[in-house]
């Protein structure tokens, strides 16, 4: 059966070809960093389970040190000509699209049909295998279409997550900080101080500390579904659905998106707003935030406004 073991395998598969080569890669003054940082993602995704806690921590904090102390450049490996991608574009225009959709049709696809053959796949990670199925048919799809020299992928992947940096990472780790404040009892304490700070018994001055603080714990956390568990520990249990009888589906779902306001504001949803800003070597690193701020706004005002209205 395919489960998340063999998704980590080939996403560390994938990452120690990166590191390899990175370090090959005379173009780039700091491939040696470069080198390290994805080599050791990649050990992380082979024998994490191996290294235990303390040895994924040390190995996290390794690769902290690495990013934070300016260890990470980027090189301009000569994968193909410009001469030969401006022939390849003209040649194929935008049927090159095509491989892009094999991905995505094929996680649906997946998600879909998986289900039937619990033999084949995890039924719980179905959409997971299926997105990294599409990724390998596409990259064979490609091979067999354009016939590129082998390691032209992968200079080209290597390439694009140089561009991007360690934000590439930020979401695996934001997540896991989330588990931890929930499990260190973070939605208790910040409950406390906030239910110390509103007026007793106003439902509106609660609704709106819901609504702000998954917003807030989403811009500081950079992901809303790692201050979910917090902001449901701290004010939308204990308050809005057991004191003042709010409905939960309606208190869950809009607070989530409520969060979801806060992730186009910040700069630690580094997936949404940075890895694009890097993609489209912007000028200003923030131009997707600053250009997102006119609709998060309102927005998050409304999904208040409609967790008051509606959840009671």
């Amino acid at each position: 059966m395919i489960g998340l073991p063999e998704l980590y395998l080939v996403a560390g598969a994938i990452f120690a070809v990166f590191a390899v080569l990175s370090a090959r890669d005379a173009t780039n003054p700091k491939r040696l960093g470069n080198a390290a940082f994805w080599g050791l993602l990649a050990v992380s995704f082979l024998a994490g389970d191996r290294l235990g806690d303390f040895g994924n921590g040390l190995l996290v904090l390794t690769m902290v040190a690495i990013a934070g102390f300016g260890g990470l450049g980027r090189g301009d490996p000569a994968s193909s000509m410009p001469e030969q991608r401006s022939a390849d574009a003209t040649r194929y225009g935008n049927k090159l699209f095509a491989l892009a959709l094999v991905i995505p049709a094929t996680a649906l696809a997946g998600t879909l049909l998986l289900k039937y053959a619990p033999a084949v796949a995890d039924p719980k990670q179905t959409t997971l295998i299926s997105l990294m199925a599409g990724v390998l048919i596409a990259l064979g799809i490609g091979y067999a279409w354009l016939k590129p020299r082998p390691l032209v992928p992968f200079e080209e992947g290597r390439r694009l997550i140089d561009s991007v940096g360690w934000a590439a990472i930020l979401p695996q780790l934001l997540a896991s900080l989330g588990a931890v404040f929930a499990l260190a009892g973070v939605g208790e304490v910040v409950g406390g101080l906030i239910r110390q700070a509103m007026p007793e018994g106003n439902l509106a001055a609660a609704v709106i500390a819901f609504g702000l603080g998954m917003a807030l714990f989403t811009m500081v956390m950079g992901n809303a579904f790692a201050a979910f568990p917090v902001m449901a520990a701290a004010i939308a249990v204990p308050v809005l659905i057991k004191q003042f009888g709010g409905d939960p589906a309606i208190v869950c779902a809009i607070g989530m998106l409520c969060g979801f306001c806060g992730t186009l504001l910040t700069p630690m949803a580094a997936n949404f707003n940075i890895v694009p800003a890097a993609l489209l070597e912007l000028k200003d690193r923030n131009g997707v935030i600053k250009a997102q701020i006119g609709t998060a706004l309102p927005l998050l005002v409304v999904n208040i406004a409609l967790i008051y209205w509606l959840a009671f």
